[in-house]
């Protein structure tokens, strides 16, 4: 789960070769996840036609949440606002659903997502939490999925 700070980014191009190798990332995606043409919802993702989570060479099908456990996602200061909007979206769904329902749909990503965010600049968070107004809206939802 790679959440990376400017400053960490820096400190991390020493190592850049052997980051690259173990990621198996090129230049090309790097400055790509770098630069945000590979941003999804909530994360930038590494290569979002490897079929992790649906048939390879074909987008990922994957709802937002699901990418704060998937290993080729990458989260960036710029996707706070909307790891909060996801994390305000569990507290909505904790609300109405059974809580042995919502551990079974939403229990792995909701632990995950406080793990996420713990590892962001506090005054990041601070920046950003004015811009959540706690609604569906705010989220790429299917109708079903609505708290409302």
């Amino acid at each position: 789960m790679p959440v990376v700070s400017r400053a960490q980014a820096w400190k991390s191009a020493p190592r850049y070769p052997q980051l690259m190798a173990a990621l198996d990332l090129d230049d090309t995606v790097i400055a790509e996840l770098i630069g945000g043409q590979r941003d999804v919802f909530s994360a930038a993702c590494g290569d979002q036609l490897s079929g992790l989570h649906g048939p390879k060479r074909k987008p990922c099908p994957a709802r937002p949440w699901v990418c704060l456990l998937c290993p080729l996602a990458v989260f960036a200061p710029r996707h706070a606002a909307n790891l909060l909007r996801m994390k305000a979206f569990f507290s909505r769904q904790w609300q109405q659903m059974p809580a042995a329902q919502f551990m079974a749909v939403f229990g792995p990503y909701a632990a995950r997502i406080q793990q996420v965010l713990d590892r962001f600049d506090p005054a990041v968070l601070t920046t950003v939490a004015g811009q959540v107004d706690d609604r569906d809206d705010e989220l790429p939802l299917r109708p079903e999925e609505l708290t409302a």
